[in-house]
């Protein structure tokens, strides 16, 4: 078995604030017939990892927070999947420079790039519903964050996400290589 076979797998979809990343992968852990772990910021924001009333206050600036924050987290997919655990991640993939600082951590595992595109207009109404998003995320996502990444598949959104999942399973279980993700660092000293 090589070294790739014997680390985790990692399907990550990337899309925008609010545009559904969260119910497709639920979906997806439920229906994918090997174990899967589904990670994600708001998890951690969600378990109380961050000082948030700390950082709400101004004590401590998220400014200054951020780029360790974010850092940190993409490094621990790695060691994730270097443990041997498959993961799904939800991510929203801000800029190049994020990107192709995924590709240095996770070049060496089968990671499966999924899009998940979304209508503004939907994004932004559910961003109004969900009460806890800052107004205006999901349009400056919308905007950037799907220009520079070359995908294994890509999923509307607004279709049930138990169908999305359907779709991610079959196209990772019959995907091609080179992957999306092994196809944007090809040739690039990374």
């Amino acid at each position: 078995m090589s070294k790739k076979e014997s680390q985790g797998k990692v399907i990550l979809l990337n899309g925008a604030s609010s545009s559904g990343k969260s119910s497709i992968a639920v979906a997806l852990q439920a229906s994918i017939d090997q174990p899967f772990w589904h990670i994600s910021i708001d998890h951690l924001r969600d378990a109380g990892v961050l000082p948030l009333d700390r950082i709400r206050s101004g004590e401590f600036p998220w400014p200054t927070l951020r780029n360790a924050f974010f850092e940190g987290f993409h490094r621990s997919l790695a060691a994730y999947a270097q443990a041997g655990n498959n993961l799904i991640v939800e991510h929203i993939i801000e800029t190049p420079q994020w990107l192709q600082r995924l590709g240095e951590i996770l070049r060496s595992f089968d990671v499966f790039l999924v899009g998940v595109h979304c209508p503004l207009e939907e994004i932004e109404q559910r961003e109004r519903a969900r009460g806890d998003r800052r107004l205006g995320d999901a349009r400056r996502d919308f905007e950037t964050i799907h220009a520079f990444v070359t995908y294994d598949l890509e999923l509307d959104a607004t279709e049930p996400p138990a169908a999305n999942a359907r779709r991610v399973i079959d196209a990772w279980r019959y995907r091609q290589t080179p992957s999306g993700f092994e196809r944007l660092f090809k040739n690039k000293e990374i």
